[in-house]
């Protein structure tokens, strides 16, 4: 049985912390003399008091949380977070309807980037930094946050961290769960400050250095302007951004071991970094070749094809050039790196380059085994061996994400969705990018798609966010019985 009294509680402290964060953008709202300072102040009151009567009237677990305690926690604190941070959005009126604003507060807390808004710059400087604030608190997650400062959850907490901070090869860093999460914060935070100090140094302005220091580190994609990155034209500021976007790729255990415990050799060795920065130069060098011979004229093509190849390997989705422009073969290389993602332990979407590299050894294991029948073969990876369980639940959790990206294409042109656009944008939102192609593309926005397909594609940002299982085993009759 799930102890609902007990979860209201945690869930109480979990939304006091988002009550924090609207209430900074409030400030900055009312020393700015910003339009939306009304919104915000709304916003903040209406979460607080959610907040304080959870946290006042019911109380802490007794005993550590169980998997399915820890499983629901997760999953209601992302919608509890999505919902509330949408009032912001709704209460300013520059979003037409609800589902409009959730699906904006969707795209921000998952890291998404896909946005309804055809002008940006029009927005109040408090919508730009609230939107940006959300990638940053959603990045390294929310549940990590929390468990960083509940050490009431004990080690029921790790079955929240393996929920929100999953990945092929997640694990402790230090001996408690809540130093773990506290470790990860701690980097995070402090490859936040040295990106802003960068763009600042680049030439970008505090505010958009801020913002686009949020949108950078959490793979998220929002952005301060109609054109992105492009926009500046500035190349010190795409090279920066492309640095930290690589950082943010990097499984965070990596960077700890390379920044606190001072490993380098484990940090260069780890094969899942060497195919990270592997397709990273093979994609740049396939699509700068094939920008070379196109019509278009680019003043920068390998600094164009490097930026786009890691702002979409790694789901942040900025954009330095509008690439719904470019030939079809690198549009479609762009598509495959959707689906690819970053490093497990990162920020990152898509379905993790540890996870498509052990596909790769199952299917050659397969090929031997067809080969020689009575041969026994192991898979290993970073000098350990899988197990037959690691490999199974890799293979349903592909097989479930595949169907998902089928059934909610099938879904998208029920609507009367084009192919091409449905198929980009549920990949870009299930894997977080942000960006698609045809009607989506970096030029374009969601804001034309029919209300019943915001909530489709916002279903896919938080189930891809949340690596599918989580979300989907809510709805499951095993979960629910005695």
């Amino acid at each position: 049985m799930i102890r609902w009294n007990n979860l209201l509680k945690v869930l109480g402290t979990f939304i006091l912390a988002l009550t924090a964060s609207l209430a900074i953008t409030s400030i900055f709202a009312f020393l700015t003399h910003d339009a939306s300072l009304v919104s915000f102040l709304w916003a903040t009151f209406i979460t607080g008091s959610l907040g304080f009567f959870l946290f006042q009237f019911f109380s802490y677990p007794s005993q550590e949380l169980t998997h399915r305690e820890g499983i629901m926690l997760v999953v209601t604190s992302w919608v509890t977070a999505i919902t509330l941070g949408t009032l912001p959005f709704y209460f300013s009126g520059y979003f037409p309807e609800f589902t409009a604003a959730f699906f904006e507060s969707t795209s921000g807390f998952t890291t998404t980037g896909a946005t309804i808004i055809d002008d940006i710059e029009a927005l109040p400087k408090s919508l730009l930094l609230w939107r940006a604030l959300t990638h940053w608190i959603g990045g390294m997650g929310i549940i990590v946050l929390s468990i960083a400062i509940l050490p009431l959850i004990g080690t029921g907490g790790m079955e929240l961290y393996r929920a929100e901070f999953s990945g092929a090869r997640s694990e402790k860093l230090t001996p408690r769960i809540a130093e773990t999460a506290a470790a990860l914060w701690k980097l995070y935070l402090a490859f936040t400050v040295m990106t802003f100090l960068a763009l600042r140094w680049a030439g970008m302005n505090s505010f958009d250095a801020i913002c686009h220091a949020f949108s950078t580190m959490a793979t998220g994609g929002f952005s301060t302007r109609n054109e992105s990155i492009e926009s500046f034209a500035n190349p010190a500021i795409e090279y920066v951004i492309i640095f930290f976007m690589i950082v943010a790729g990097i499984n965070f255990t990596q960077h700890y071991r390379l920044l606190i415990e001072h490993k380098s050799k484990s940090f260069f060795r780890d094969p899942e970094l060497r195919l990270f920065i592997g397709i990273i130069a093979a994609a740049t060098t396939a699509i700068a070749i094939t920008l070379s011979f196109s019509s278009i004229a680019l003043p920068h093509t390998f600094r164009t094809s490097l930026f786009q190849a890691v702002a979409i390997l790694t789901g942040t989705g900025l954009t330095s050039f509008n690439f719904g422009l470019w030939p079809p073969f690198a549009q479609l290389i762009l598509l495959a790196l959707m689906f690819t993602g970053g490093c497990t332990g990162s920020t990152t979407g898509g379905l993790k380059i540890a996870r498509l590299y052990l596909l790769l050894r199952v299917v050659g294991r397969e090929f031997k085994r067809m080969v020689e029948r009575r041969g026994v073969f192991s898979i290993r990876f970073d000098q350990g061996v899988i197990t037959e369980n690691t490999v199974q639940s890799l293979l349903n959790l592909i097989y479930l994400a595949f169907l998902i990206n089928f059934s909610a294409c099938l879904a998208l042109t029920a609507f009367g969705v084009d192919v091409l656009t449905a198929i980009s944008a549920v990949a870009a939102c299930m894997f977080n990018i942000g960006p698609g192609l045809g009607s989506v593309g970096p030029a374009e926005n969601y804001a034309h798609l029919p209300n019943a397909v915001k909530w489709i594609l916002s279903f896919c940002m938080l189930a891809g966010r949340l690596e599918f299982y989580t979300v989907l085993i809510i709805f499951t009759r095993s979960f629910w019985r005695k």
